[in-house]
């Protein structure tokens, strides 16, 4: 299937008889990254797989709401990132009788066929995993994708200041966390 960007795909998303294609082609473009982008936060294969297909559900079912005020792809972090925040709090209320939920999540990441990495990697995933939901977000799209403080700002609709001060403090965290296991 050949890749669009926004402003060939974005026609065939509001054209009511190109809609089916139109949300194929973004399925078949935006699956990977944000099933990594979901993955990062969730740890689980299986929550991620569960999560990307609600995203993808709700982004069919919103469609007619994208007014064009951001690049669709914001747009889509913006819903699979909520739909994953939604699921962290969820889980949260269903595991409330365990006492670190954290420690659960990285055993089933270092457990999961697709981690092949070392014991500093497991540590370094250990104390993400500690951070809270909102601050193990905002880490991981600055860390890892290397997000600028204004994209995340309009995924996440907060301010840029707010941002960087929980990627400070999650950095903190994760420094003292890891300071702790040498």
């Amino acid at each position: 299937m050949k890749t669009l960007n926004d402003s060939d795909l974005l026609p065939l998303l509001t054209d009511p008889q190109q809609r089916s294609k139109g949300f194929s082609i973004l399925v078949n473009q935006y699956s990977q990254p944000l099933y990594w982008k979901i993955r990062s936060i969730v740890f689980k294969h299986e929550d991620a797989d569960d999560i990307l297909q609600n995203t993808f559900i709700k982004i069919w079912s919103s469609l007619e709401k994208f007014e064009g005020k951001s690049k669709l792809s914001t747009w889509l972090y913006r819903i699979a990132i909520n739909e994953t925040l939604d699921f962290l709090r969820h889980e949260k209320r269903r595991i409330q009788a365990n006492q670190n939920p954290e420690d659960d999540a990285v055993n089933h990441l270092i457990a999961d066929d697709y981690f092949d990495s070392d014991n500093g990697q497991a540590i370094l995933q250990t104390a993400i995993a500690s951070l809270p939901d909102v601050q193990r977000t905002v880490f991981t799209l600055r860390y890892y994708d290397e997000m600028k403080y204004s994209e995340m700002s309009k995924i996440l609709n907060t301010s840029e200041g707010a941002l960087k001060a929980s990627y400070h403090i999650a950095v903190q965290k994760i420094t003292d966390f890891v300071k702790k296991q040498e």
